[in-house]
């Protein structure tokens, strides 16, 4: 038994020991897909942000939603490379409390900005005489930096009561860290109520974000029904925002389910996508939707592609 946490420095991820054998056709896919997520990613960002036509609220919390999808899969994805290359699949104590954190914030950052958009959709088609005096810069601000800090905040409180907790295993059954994991390591005997309370409260909040989300949309679809143009709106504007938001809830409680429920029988291949599931769809699909489905960014897109065409088509004739 170890005496307090600071003996364990080194924790053991196992969760890829049966898969070394493809790791190398594994490791090409994931780095593949890691670099498509960091360029679709970006190349959102970058849209918004030098065009001073999508300087608008609902683009901003669109760019906000991307530099989360940044956020995660980085908190994931260089490690999980690393390890594919490495037969020694190990990561400092300091190291995956940072990672637990990366990747708790991540999802509940992901749930605030999703709420955040729900509520400028409300404000934009429900109360469109009130909505530009009211989603001022400042304002805007504010919503922007508290969907970030208040995940930010519960889990830095939470991953410091975890690192107080005495540990008595460094053996990890996953490919990644997670808070829940380290604290199934704590020994019998460490106090664990703080971790508890902390744990439900963050339920509590992010259930209600989850019930404003709802609120907002039935709201949204009776005054939809009572005016042609808002059904357009809606259209473009919601659609977008409703699917991220089924898959982020789908992946989410899928996975709560699974870790109360699911069976250990599964193969660990199986398990291990499972677990991953959230790094590996929210952000390639959020700014492919956005992209694809909101006409001023879509329109964007096709002209910056058209104006590389016409520059490739040039330097091609030069030659």
């Amino acid at each position: 038994m170890m005496d307090n946490a600071s003996a364990v420095r080194i924790f053991t991820l196992s969760g890829l020991n049966e898969t070394m054998n493809y790791r190398i056709a594994i490791f090409s896919v994931t780095f593949l897909y890691y670099c498509v997520v960091l360029f679709v990613n970006i190349s959102l960002i970058a849209i918004i942000f030098l065009d001073e036509n999508l300087h608008e609220p609902m683009y901003i919390f669109l760019c906000s939603f991307c530099i989360n999808g940044l956020y995660g899969a980085s908190g994931f994805y260089p490690k999980f490379l690393f390890d594919l290359l490495s037969f020694s699949h190990e990561i400092s104590y300091e190291g995956c409390l940072l990672q637990a954190f990366v990747m708790y914030s991540f999802a509940c950052c992901e749930m605030s900005i999703l709420a955040v958009m729900a509520y400028d959709r409300y404000l934009a088609i429900c109360q469109p005489l009130q909505y530009h005096s009211f989603m001022t810069r400042r304002r805007i601000s504010v919503l922007v930096c508290s969907s970030w800090l208040l995940p930010l905040c519960i889990f830095s409180l939470s991953i410091f009561l975890t690192s107080t907790l005495n540990l008595c295993g460094s053996k990890i059954q996953k490919l990644f860290c997670v808070n829940w994991v380290i604290y199934e390591l704590a020994c019998s005997e460490s106090n664990t109520l703080a971790n508890n309370i902390i744990s439900h409260a963050t339920t509590l909040i992010y259930v209600f974000h989850g019930f404003f989300i709802i609120w907002t949309y039935i709201h949204l679809a009776i005054t939809c029904t009572k005016s042609k143009e808002d059904r357009v709106k809606f259209v473009q504007t919601c659609i977008p925002h409703l699917v991220s938001l089924i898959i982020f809830l789908f992946v989410i409680v899928f996975d709560l389910m699974f870790t109360r429920f699911g069976s250990n029988n599964l193969p660990n291949s199986v398990i291990n996508l499972i677990g991953i599931k959230f790094v590996i769809f929210p952000p390639l699909v959020n700014p492919i939707i956005y992209g694809f489905k909101l006409q001023k960014v879509r329109c964007k897109i096709a002209g910056y592609m058209k104006t590389h065409s016409i520059i490739s088509a040039y330097c091609v004739c030069r030659l």
